[in-house]
């Protein structure tokens, strides 16, 4: 929107609001809006105290309370807001009038949009999206410094409670945040070990340093890896002396959060990503993929009707709809993406199958899912939900090369919470398998003949980068030199979250249509593919697997490849070569690939490490290991 629409805009609003001001302000008894600074009333009665929601009739005694109010039942996060936007106090000040102004018109005070009812605008409202128009806020303009509602006692106190503006990585952290981000920090590299050299406490304060412990320090927020010794350090703010452990303490709080700060903006990331419609649209338009979850759900009546089933990561709402579709009693859809689950939200209601609005129990509807804007690790503070009343857990969890974005961790923990004894998982089962490609499966061969042009110094570059880089992308099937191997299964219904991690060996050979010709034939690299299996175990009237492999019809997952540093001849074991030149090349090829593969999470949230290392073996038993490489995702 353009500065002049912006400004039209604004110019509307404030003509809307005298005349809602002016209407209340003739009614005889006064109503209490569209006040002046001149008619504010600072009384300490008990009533005027209560603080009402900004969007609904109820009333709170804190502003805690009532902010926590508007995120559950409204999803309006006036904290988050201003710390986002970085508001001060006149501006925040402005947004309560805004919005008041808004939620009278029965105006979404942020996409604006119209509706009959008070009702209908409680079922439409959102989280916070596009808030800038035409290079400033809407609501900046000194027609909302008049406050709306007379002695509202909100905008005395809003500014209260211990709002920080602080930058959230100096943010204290909750206490079972901080003990589940400090599981997962290892500071073995950042902290020496500690060296009491005496066992009384006493003792570990001397100036002398005799009880000092290596510790690591912080420099603005970061560690100092020197491992320097720490003597008791005087805070001179408030000119006392602080003991070693309480600095440690300091430090590692800060450390934890600096993480729990990361892994919060890797995931605004992750998730902001799937509001795009662009991915949805490839999702959706995948056939492979919707056809086995579509048959799944709808083809094994006895395993939906009335069931409770929990869709971890809902997105559109496909699956859930086909839950609903299926005879499902109730279907729980969970979105972190505030886009998409307002987007779903909308799509369920429009066909007839969203069920009623927390925040009014008159407005039920007929149909069965709940849209819940959420991680599904925070899903009981949001829901009604009870530990292990769920009979189906649902969910697209997959990514490239099948771990990639790890969100296998949150429908595991989704299982272990909420889902029954017994209770059906879908998919319930999935594969990792491997293969050797050749040299059309890279792009070797295209940079070689370019409109009769030899390009190939490029080529030779995007395989080096390629053998650090994985690639995403379709390999025909024509490319696979070698027979097929597993790498690793999985069991979504008894598996651990750490078996995530593994490290796995394998062999790979030629296929035998290629054994049989004579010469060797070069291996460029891996390509690796999985399988996810809706079994018998669950899906007994129809059992489905949903494959990704080369061989069978594309999927948008495509496959993953990892490129070799250098190409491997293969042979098969009735050839006779020189064996004394190196093993794998032309002249001395292997008879098979001797193949150890390690995927673990990195300490970068949502990404992997795959370490690949290859051994060439010849048919007389002889071996050559070729340098390990590590490829991130």
């Amino acid at each position: 929107m353009d500065p002049k629409s912006n400004c039209d805009e604004i110019r509307n609003d404030q003509e809307e609001l005298e005349e809602v001001t002016s209407s209340v302000d003739d009614d005889e008894e006064g109503g209490g809006f569209g006040v002046g600074w001149d008619d504010w009333d600072d009384g300490e009665d008990e009533e005027s105290d209560l603080l009402l929601c900004l969007f609904c009739d109820s009333c709170f005694s804190s502003t805690q309370d009532l902010f926590k109010h508007c995120v559950s039942d409204h999803s309006f996060d006036f904290p988050e807001i201003r710390t986002k936007l970085g508001l001060d106090f006149y501006e925040s000040f402005k947004l309560i009038n805004y919005v008041r102004t808004q939620v009278a018109k029965n105006k979404c005070w942020n996409c604006s949009a119209d509706f009959e009812t008070r009702n209908d605008l409680l079922q439409h409202l959102h989280s916070a999206l596009n808030l800038k128009k035409g290079g400033e806020f809407v609501w900046m303009t000194d027609l909302y410094l008049k406050p709306f509602m007379r002695d509202d006692a909100l905008l005395q106190c809003f500014d209260d409670d211990g709002f920080d503006d602080d930058n959230e990585v100096n943010a204290p952290v909750e206490q079972e945040e901080l003990a589940g981000t400090m599981t997962d920090i290892d500071f073995s590299d950042c902290v020496g070990k500690w060296n009491d050299t005496k066992a009384n406490s006493s003792d570990s304060n001397c100036s002398n340093g005799e009880g000092s412990r290596k510790v690591v320090c912080l420099v603005n927020g970061v560690p100092n890896l020197n491992g320097d010794l720490m003597e008791d350090k005087i805070d001179t703010e408030k000119n006392r002396i602080e003991p070693n452990h309480v600095l440690e303490t300091k430090q590692m709080l800060a450390m934890a959060n600096a993480s729990a700060k990361q892994s919060k903006d890797v995931n605004d990331s992750y998730f902001g990503a799937y509001g795009t419609y662009g991915i949805h649209r490839e999702m959706i338009g995948d056939k492979v993929r919707m056809n086995a979850y579509k048959g799944a759900i709808l083809n094994n009546p006895s395993l939906l009707n009335k069931a409770t089933v929990l869709d971890v990561g809902c997105g559109t709402g496909i699956l859930s709809l086909f839950a609903a579709q299926a005879g499902a009693s109730r279907v729980i859809a969970v979105e972190a993406s505030e886009k998409m689950s307002t987007m779903a939200k909308l799509i369920v209601k429009k066909n007839g199958h969203l069920t009623y609005d927390r925040q009014n129990e008159n407005s039920r509807k007929s149909g069965v899912v709940e849209v819940v804007k959420c991680m599904v690790e925070d899903l009981e503070n949001h829901v009604t939900i009870l530990p292990h009343s769920v009979d189906i857990l649902v969910s697209e969890w997959m990514g490239y090369c099948l771990l990639y974005e790890t969100m296998l961790s949150s429908v595991l923990y989704a299982r272990d919470h909420w889902l029954k004894p017994g209770g059906a998982i879908l998919p319930d089962t999935a594969t990792i398998f491997a293969a050797g490609f050749g040299k059309d499966g890279t792009s070797v061969s295209f940079w070689e003949n370019v409109y009769g042009f030899d390009m190939s110094c490029i080529g030779r570059e995007v395989s080096e980068d390629a053998a650090r880089n994985p690639i995403v992308d379709i390999i025909d099937s024509n490319d696979i030199l070698t027979d097929t191997a597993v790498v690793q299964a999985f069991d979504l219904a008894t598996m651990k979250p750490e078996e995530m991690e593994f490290t796995t060996t394998f062999k790979l050979q030629l296929k035998s249509n290629l054994s049989a010709k004579s010469g060797s034939t070069w291996c460029y690299g891996m390509v690796l593919w999985f399988d996810t299996g809706f079994t018998r175990r669950f899906c007994e009237e129809n059992p489905i697997v949903l494959s990704t492999s080369p061989y069978t019809q594309k999927t948008h997952w495509s496959q993953t490849l990892f490129t070799f540093h250098k190409p491997i001849a293969l042979t098969s074991s009735s050839c006779l070569y020189d064996n004394s030149s190196d093993i794998g090349t032309e002249a001395c090829p292997a008879v098979s690939i001797s193949t150890r593969i390690s995927i673990a999470r990195t300490p970068v949230h949502r990404s992997i490490d795959i370490s690949l290392e290859v051994t060439g073996v010849t048919s007389d038993g002889r071996r050559h290991s070729f340098p390990a490489q590590i490829f991130n995702l």
